[in-house]
């Protein structure tokens, strides 16, 4: 078992570390421009402003939904953990344009495997904002901590984002 694997990959108690899906800069969930995700109406997490066109897996996972869009993934990790990585802010009107999955709905992932690559330059032109959130949807359930400050940089599949704990 490598070291990425080990970092990322289990889960201690309860305790699951949610590596970076995305390369880029970290964005707190209160600053968003979209009050969905602002106000924590999906669920609490963070967002990252990607500096790369990649997503990731942050944890090992089952993909629960890969929108029609290509724009949004939900995973369920091994411990019940339900995330929702959705790139950039109304990028669901781009009609999938600018993205190429990698996975459907069922798969069974790692952390690190490439879920949906982007064009950033074209989501930077077409949308209002390439601000990616991800959100813990059953956040009632857990504790996130260890979460980075805002302007922090962070590496797909390397930077640990945070990590959550059953409550």
């Amino acid at each position: 078992m490598g070291f990425f694997k080990k970092l990322f990959g289990g889960n201690d108690a309860g305790n699951t570390k949610i590596a970076s899906p995305l390369t880029g800069k970290i964005v707190s969930i209160e600053n968003v421009p979209d009050q969905v995700f602002s106000q924590k109406m999906m669920g609490d997490g963070i967002a990252i402003e990607p500096t790369e066109g990649k997503v990731v897996s942050p944890i090992n996972a089952t993909v629960e939904t890969i929108f029609p869009t290509k724009h949004a993934i939900g995973l369920k990790g091994e411990d019940g953990l339900e995330l929702l990585i959705h790139v950039g802010l109304d990028t669901v009107n781009l009609k999938g344009e600018g993205f190429t999955a990698h996975v459907q709905s069922g798969d069974k992932v790692k952390a690190g495997d490439v879920l949906v690559e982007f064009d950033l330059d074209f989501i930077r032109a077409n949308a209002p904002s390439t601000i990616t959130p991800i959100i813990v949807t059953n956040h009632d359930q857990f504790t996130l901590s260890a979460v980075p400050a805002e302007g922090t940089s962070v590496v797909a599949g390397e930077t640990e984002l945070f990590k959550a704990t059953h409550k």
